[in-house]
């Protein structure tokens, strides 16, 4: 697939010149298909059911598996298609990596004190059974496509950031939950 999607024919319908330079922003579909990957493997997750379920028997039906499931799943997907750009460009991972941990910090500062574990947890389930396979073979396959970038140098760190942005997705879902509560409780005095 990686190859396909990223074939100069594909990507610039046919019109290309052999040589021509692509740039970044060309590649929107090898970008579609990385979140549409992250979103369905991690929607899949059996680890990730498990603990959606169990999240739910403990907080007495507060927390809805669905929902942790999607936002879980919508973390995943901005990272899987983040790390495609960051493998298209040939960025460094450390840069995502340091931006995305200074979000998590921050966010563990202002997030609900009971989500905070759950959101820490829901970051290293996700990347199990079903996602890790299939996001290791997405990144390996663009970074042996894409022109000017290695498999071993730019195809990892997918993982680690399928690892990262599902803290960032759980504790924004529970900030959001918790704004249009009071936000819900104000409206009604």
């Amino acid at each position: 697939m990686a190859k396909q999607l990223t074939d100069p024919d594909f990507i610039t319908g046919g019109t290309g010149v052999p040589g021509q330079i692509i740039e970044w922003w060309q590649y929107y579909w090898v970008y579609i298909f990385a979140a549409a990957i992250g979103f369905s493997t991690t929607v899949a997750e059996p680890s990730l059911i498990a603990v959606a379920i169990k999240a739910n028997e403990t907080s007495g039906g507060a927390l809805k598996p669905w929902g942790l499931r999607i936002a879980v799943a919508i973390g995943v997907a901005v990272a899987i298609s983040l790390g495609a750009f960051r493998i298209v460009t040939g960025t460094s991972l450390a840069y995502y990596m340091m931006v995305g941990y200074l979000i998590v910090i921050i966010q563990t500062v202002f997030a609900p004190k009971m989500i905070v574990p759950l959101a820490y947890d829901s970051g290293g389930v996700t990347t199990s059974t079903v996602t890790v396979p299939l996001v290791t073979a997405l990144g390996l396959g663009l970074a042996s496509t894409v022109p000017g970038r290695s498999p071993l140098v730019d195809g990892f760190g997918l993982i680690a950031l399928a690892s990262l942005f599902p803290m960032i997705t759980v504790m924004g879902y529970a900030q959001i939950s918790n704004y249009i509560q009071s936000r819900k409780e104000r409206n009604a005095q």
